[in-house]
């Protein structure tokens, strides 16, 4: 982006944020299902479930977190729809259609407020799980890591919402869409082993990118050799951000202009 667009994103993205803090229920709400499912787990499912890892339910977090960090972040997206949805439909971006700001500024602004609000989220579910007996024998590199797959993740995930904020009929239409997102960690290893499913659901599991992404995760908050699934992780978040973003943008100017 030009010196221009960067600044027109920058007052755009103020502006998000002011109203996100005086909202802040939307950060909370989307760190309370994700704790409210460690807490499930953990502490209901955790004794009976076997990761190989460790029996109890300290050992459970440890492998639980990175899923639950994923459904976060899904949980987390449904407002950027939410909020682009409703600038759409309230004129705001045909205001600001009639001042001399960058095209694109509009929508970097939705995305950079959903990841500052979701990297919070992100803070506070660690913050519980680390109450709940979660440690890591990861390193600083490691730890960076984690954040880097974390915030390319989210940044993928933030575009694909940008989409159905920008095509969505109806306000339950525009958050609806991240229901299947929330609901994929369930069919890959982030709870499970996908060797401990039948045949179709293990095949599914083990292809799918989030299996990959908390593994990746798993194994570097474990301070382990993570081998090929990190490039994997990499690959399908590349992938979908180039594709997210293409569209998006396509759809943006074609209700723009």
């Amino acid at each position: 982006m030009t010196a221009h667009a960067l600044g027109d994103t920058a007052v755009l993205t103020g502006r998000s944020l002011r109203h996100v803090l005086r909202s802040p229920d939307t950060i909370i709400t989307t760190a309370v299902m994700p704790i409210a499912f460690l807490l499930l787990f953990v502490y209901v499912f955790g004794g009976a479930i076997d990761t190989g890892q460790g029996a109890g339910s300290v050992g459970y977090v440890d492998y639980l977190l990175p899923g639950i960090l994923l459904i976060t972040v899904a949980s987390g997206i449904a407002y950027t729809a939410f909020r682009l949805f409703t600038d759409m439909q309230g004129g705001i971006v045909e205001r600001f259609r009639s001042m001399p700001i960058a095209r694109s500024s509009v929508l970097w602004a939705h995305v950079l407020t959903s990841l500052v609000a979701i990297l919070v989220s992100l803070v506070i579910v660690t913050g519980a799980a680390i109450l709940m007996g979660f440690r890591s024998s990861a390193g600083l590199l490691e730890w960076l890591a984690v954040a880097g797959i974390l915030l390319l993740v989210t940044l993928t995930l933030t575009w694909v919402a940008v989409i159905p904020g920008l095509t969505a009929k109806t306000v339950d239409g525009a958050s609806a869409f991240s229901y299947p997102l929330i609901f994929l960690p369930f069919l890959s290893s982030a709870f499970v082993p996908t060797d401990s499913m039948p045949g179709p659901v293990r095949w599914f599991a083990e292809h799918q990118p989030v299996t990959a992404i908390v593994d990746a995760l798993r194994g570097l908050l474990a301070g382990q050799p993570v081998g090929a699934d990190i490039w994997i992780a990499l690959v399908w978040c590349l992938g979908a951000l180039v594709v997210a973003y293409a569209v998006a943008m396509a759809v943006y100017r074609r209700k723009v202009d």
